[in-house]
């Protein structure tokens, strides 16, 4: 298929060039090559395409009925081709981009506005999820994701500084229960279970050289951090989220939080894609925008 189309737009300039010498000069080939090439052409559809004399060269009733046809198909591949180039040289298009909603809160949402006014022709269509997606497999441009769960032949670009994990609980809550001194206290505790993919997250804490999972029962399975920040704040028990996203609610005292010697920082939001080659300017453009400066 592709000689045949080399043949065909061969065939179409030296038919509208009239001219086997200027054809060679716009194809950067030589005019034997070119001579030869037709020829194939000719001898394969069993048709005289071309009439040539030393001094001319015009198409046949056959070669000038070919290139009335072939015209506008080759004109649309030439646009199509262009196109596609495009994507690689200016900033447009759609990107498909995977993350959490806290991600898409914490790290694209502050920085969106300032990313559509200066890039009005790319247009983010966004899929949030909680835990890990195979890019590839789902046919997204890229995601952004915590360090830890992203796959190792990835490229990974920070998007955030490290961040810490809160347990919180509500005034209310605590007015009837104990606060809970170590990890293992949790087993005494109602906790908002957090569902990833794979599954609910287990609770992992770290103090000093110990590590601690537990796997926390309570009434509510959901798969939203911003979700566990409601219900902890409505009393339903105690919840695991990010730190930045309750740093408001503990300051006014409309959030408790406990455990916070067993939460160490972890690696952060990082923003990643499959392939540093050939990556369209739109990709280019969203990387710079969040990269963590």
């Amino acid at each position: 298929m592709r000689n045949e189309l080399n043949e065909l737009a061969t065939f179409a300039m030296v038919a509208r060039e009239r001219s086997f010498t200027r054809a060679a000069a716009k194809l950067g080939v030589s005019q034997s090559a070119l001579s030869h090439t037709i020829r194939g052409l000719e001898q394969r559809l069993e048709l005289q395409l071309l009439a040539r004399t030393t001094k001319s060269v015009a198409p046949t009733a056959a070669g000038a009925a070919l290139l009335k046809d072939l015209a506008p198909a080759l004109e649309q591949i030439t646009l199509a081709l262009d196109k596609a180039r495009s994507v690689r040289r200016s900033p447009a298009g759609r990107l498909r981009i995977v993350m959490s909603r806290s991600a898409a809160v914490m790290v694209l949402l502050p920085k969106l506005t300032a990313f559509a006014e200066a890039y009005p022709d790319i247009v983010l269509d966004v899929v949030t999820v909680t835990g890990p997606v195979d890019l590839v497999a789902g046919e997204f441009d890229a995601g952004i994701q915590l360090g830890e769960y992203i796959q190792k032949d990835m490229i990974a670009v920070r998007v955030t500084p490290a961040l810490r994990l809160a347990v919180v609980g509500s005034p209310g809550y605590f007015s009837s229960r104990s606060i809970p001194q170590k990890p293992k206290d949790l087993s005494d505790h109602r906790c908002i279970t957090l569902r990833l993919a794979s599954g609910p997250y287990r609770w992992e804490f770290e103090r000093g050289r110990k590590s601690v999972t537990i796997s926390v029962n309570g009434p509510l399975i959901i798969d939203d951090t911003h979700l566990v920040i409601q219900a902890a704040l409505a009393g339903a028990g105690l919840g695991l989220v990010y730190e930045e996203q309750v740093a408001e609610d503990i300051a006014k005292r409309r959030l408790i939080r406990v455990l916070e010697d067993w939460t160490p920082p972890i690696p952060g939001f990082f923003m990643y894609y499959p392939s540093r080659q050939h990556q369209p300017a739109a990709l280019s453009a969203l990387v710079s925008a969040l990269r963590l400066s």
